[in-house]
């Protein structure tokens, strides 16, 4: 179905709406029903976050980029891949809940494979240790993936690999975002990943909530796994 012109208003009732369903299989209906509409609303949004987050992948990444094995995790309509793509990364593999949100990231060509998969109900469907880059963007957040999931994202990235994480900064997630910061500081602890690089953004999507000024904040993790 081709998505219509819609205004700001359309997408802060989709969004607002979103933040109510609390099932999983409520989550993914959802998801299969925006897919249509999906990128020109987050376009709407001033949505940052997959541009953001490729870059900061990309400024730290010294390796072939033609053979990078790159893992986008909840990678929807496929946004982060395509960012990537033009950036010089080519082996891209996806994985998200949506049927339609992946019937749309298969139709870019970008990916060599794409599996369904409900993040914190079911293992991710990947090789530990395969992959030379790990993204997941948009889905750590309340209400979504729960922070248990980083420790899945660690385990598929291969030694010596990246994960990149991004979450927002609005004050309906700081609880979350603390909570994720505590499990990522747990970790470097553990010898698990060290911090490559940490960027927070001021203005990472317009504010849908009367709580918030005209934009959110948000940030981006970038991690590298230690090496056996």
């Amino acid at each position: 179905m081709m998505a219509v012109n819609r205004s700001f208003s359309d997408v802060r009732k989709v969004i607002l709406f979103a933040q109510k369903s609390t099932g999983a299989e409520e989550k993914v209906a959802f998801y299969n029903d925006w897919a249509s509409n999906y990128e020109q609303d987050v376009g709407i949004l001033e949505y940052r976050a997959p541009s953001l987050a490729a870059e900061l992948l990309s400024a730290a990444y010294r390796g072939n980029r033609d053979t990078a094995a790159v893992l986008d995790v909840a990678c929807g309509t496929g946004l982060v891949s395509s960012e990537l793509h033009n950036m010089g990364f080519r082996n891209f593999f996806g994985v998200d809940g949506s049927h339609a949100m992946l019937d749309i990231a298969k139709r870019k060509g970008l990916y060599k494979e794409l599996k369904q998969c409900m993040l914190g109900m079911e293992p991710l469907p990947v090789q530990a240790g395969s992959f030379d880059a790990v993204v997941i963007v948009g889905a750590l957040s309340a209400g979504n993936v729960p922070v248990a999931v980083v420790k899945e994202l660690w385990q598929v990235a291969k030694p010596g690999g990246y994960v990149c994480i991004t979450t927002r900064g609005d004050v309906d997630n700081l609880k979350y975002r603390t909570e994720l910061e505590n499990t990522f500081d747990s970790m470097v602890q553990d010898a698990l990943w060290v911090q490559v690089d940490v960027r927070e953004v001021e203005q990472w999507e317009r504010a849908v909530s009367n709580k918030e000024a005209e934009h959110i904040p948000g940030v981006v993790y970038l991690y590298r796994k230690s090496s056996d």
